[in-house]
């Protein structure tokens, strides 16, 4: 067999490798570094660990939403109320990402176009700070905020999540309570109050 004929031969052979690998990339699964990643539900039921996690922040935002859209102060609104949140303060033994719980509750409410939020009170600071980098100078004043026109909140969020854990040589036992309280600014007075508990119970 002569160059010439090995050189096609080999070319063609390189060419049906080279279309074969480009059909299974396009056709078969794609994965990252050999890794095998699956997309879940993000709604399932966490059984992972006994600790916090995603089906006890939704089932909290869920259930302290539902029942404050429910009360008085804000179903018998004439309008929408106005209403900031302080982040959620954690008092168990565990790190738990507060501002998390805080945010996912405050969509929820805002979802249902029944309130409205100012600021909370962790972002004011740099609410504060937009106002005054646009009164500068640096800004045309027929396009900057002005000082003075931020709406003040009627009522005021405040939330804590406590534990208290039992174990035994074989059983854990965690039991989670959060509270969420809604404060009238004005008066100081709490105007509605609720609680969410939850148990997860684990064999070591």
């Amino acid at each position: 067999m002569n160059q010439t004929i090995k050189r096609t031969i080999y070319l063609t052979s390189a060419f049906l490798s080279s279309t074969a690998l480009v059909g299974c990339s396009v056709n078969g699964p794609l994965t990252a570094g050999g890794g095998n990643v699956q997309y879940g539900d993000a709604k399932a039921v966490e059984t992972v660990t006994n600790e916090f996690g995603s089906t006890d922040l939704q089932s909290i935002a869920e259930s302290m939403s539902r029942s404050l859209l429910q009360s008085r102060v804000i179903s018998g609104a004439p309008r929408p109320p106005i209403l900031t949140v302080a982040e959620v303060k954690n008092k168990t033994a565990e790190y738990i990402d507060t501002a998390s719980i805080t945010t996912k509750i405050r969509t929820q409410l805002m979802k249902s176009g029944a309130v409205q939020f100012t600021a909370s009170i962790s972002e004011m600071q740099g609410q504060m700070d937009e106002i005054a980098r646009q009164n500068s100078g640096a800004y045309a004043a027929n396009g900057q905020a002005r000082t003075g026109r931020m709406r003040g909140s009627q009522y005021r969020l405040e939330g804590s999540i406590s534990s208290i854990v039992k174990r035994s040589s074989n059983v854990k036992d965690v039991y989670y309570v959060f509270n969420l309280s809604l404060f009238d600014s004005e008066s100081g007075m709490i105007v509605w109050e609720d609680e969410k508990e939850i148990r997860k119970t684990s064999l070591r």
